[in-house]
């Protein structure tokens, strides 16, 4: 089962949650996350528009980018990503017109522009120094964006845009190259595209498609096609080493339309749990707790790849946590809420964590062993960049 937790403001970013109103009538209330360095600015603004992820959007978790949040706090940038409505924790309604990609992403975007808007109010955002990106259906957003007038918005960045639609019948792969000819007839500004060679949603083939209608029809942009990335390059930019990837150009890009690159401040790294010797990290027996099916998901964690981290309960809980933001902390939380009790990280990515532990915890584990455990509960696709497993 694929779980994702929420997660612990990050005070080395200054970040914090705030309510931007959106809307006709400005009722509606979009979850925001905003990082920012210290000091009362003015700064330049970098908004992150997310993606969709399958089923109910209000189940989705609120999204923070954090690895290219962290990247542009550095450079003296304020980010904000504001979750649209009836994403996650914002109110108002979800709109959803089928196979009509044109419309979807006009729809989007008019969240994405009440939050320009909002954030052009506050006299720490530099008004004039904005720029707006998305990652898939946020991508397809901030194009259509990008057809309306926007003061202080210089330049858009494009990864992995667009909208998968298997609900409907229809041809959704011609209705996005329609929208993004649409969106190019009426673009206003200069904007990146990024599409790697593997991604799962937008491929190559149609995301030369898409760039070549927008283009077609007076669109702006550069189309940055770049190979293969982990197991999907759709998550690219929520992944840690996705930055080796996304800032060559993107830090051209801002360079072009006057937006700084240069590193002003420091964040500070956070802290790390030292290895120990307790095993070697393909010991599967020395595992404590686990039961044969434990061992199991231990065995398929040894093949996820880093960022990664294992915990373990006394219980026999298990959990791991691969990829996305803080898999470490995710591990913990998932592991103990599907076990009833306190979890430890046994292992960080390809270290050992684990210290021996108390004679009670061991007697717990006994009694554990030898009570039948409960059938597993099956497994489904967590948010893009992230995945778990998880074990009663």
């Amino acid at each position: 089962m694929a779980v994702e937790q929420e997660l612990q403001l990050d005070y080395r970013l200054n970040e914090r949650i705030v309510l931007i109103p959106a809307g006709k009538t400005g009722k509606a209330m979009m979850e925001t996350t905003v990082f920012r360095p210290n000091g009362p600015g003015p700064y330049p603004l970098l908004i992150i528009n997310h993606g969709k992820d399958a089923g109910d959007p209000g189940r989705q978790t609120r999204d923070r980018f954090i690895y290219m949040a962290t990247a542009f706090v550095k450079r003296g940038y304020v980010v904000m990503v504001p979750m649209r409505q009836g994403f996650a924790n914002s109110t108002g309604r979800y709109t959803d017109f089928g196979c009509d990609m044109t419309a979807n992403g006009y729809a989007q975007a008019n969240d994405v522009r009440d939050a320009v808007n909002f954030a052009r109010t506050l006299d720490w955002i530099d008004a004039d120094r904005i720029v707006v990106a998305g990652q898939s259906y946020g991508g397809l957003a901030t194009m259509a964006l990008g057809t309306g007038d926007l003061p202080g918005v210089r330049g858009l960045i494009n990864f992995a845009g667009g909208l998968r639609d298997d609900a409907n019948l229809c041809d959704w792969r011609a209705e996005l190259v329609r929208a993004f000819g649409t969106y190019g007839a009426a673009n206003k500004l200069p904007s990146l595209w990024m599409y790697g060679a593997n991604d799962s949603l937008f491929g190559p083939e149609l995301a030369t498609r898409m760039h070549a209608a927008f283009v077609r029809t007076g669109g702006q942009a550069r189309l940055v096609e770049y190979g293969k990335f982990k197991r999907d390059a759709h998550g690219m930019i929520a992944s840690r080493d996705g930055e080796k990837v996304w800032w060559r150009d993107t830090e051209r890009f801002l360079k072009q339309i006057g937006m700084p690159t240069e590193e002003l401040y420091t964040v500070t790294a956070q802290p790390q749990m030292p290895k120990s010797d307790f095993a070697r990290l393909d010991d599967v027996d020395a595992v404590p707790f686990l039961t044969e099916n434990g061992r199991k998901g231990y065995r398929e964690y040894l093949a996820r790849m880093t960022p990664r981290a294992f915990a373990v309960a006394p219980n026999g809980a298990w959990c791991w946590a691969e990829e996305g933001e803080d898999p470490d902390a995710r591990a913990l939380a998932t592991c103990e809420k599907k076990g009833g009790q306190p979890c430890k990280l046994y292992s960080i990515d390809d270290n050992i964590v684990w210290r021996d532990v108390p004679a009670s915890l061991e007697r717990a584990a006994t009694i554990a062993a030898v009570t039948p455990a409960p059938m597993a509960p099956a497994r489904s696709t967590g948010a893009i960049g992230s995945t778990a497993a998880v074990s009663d």
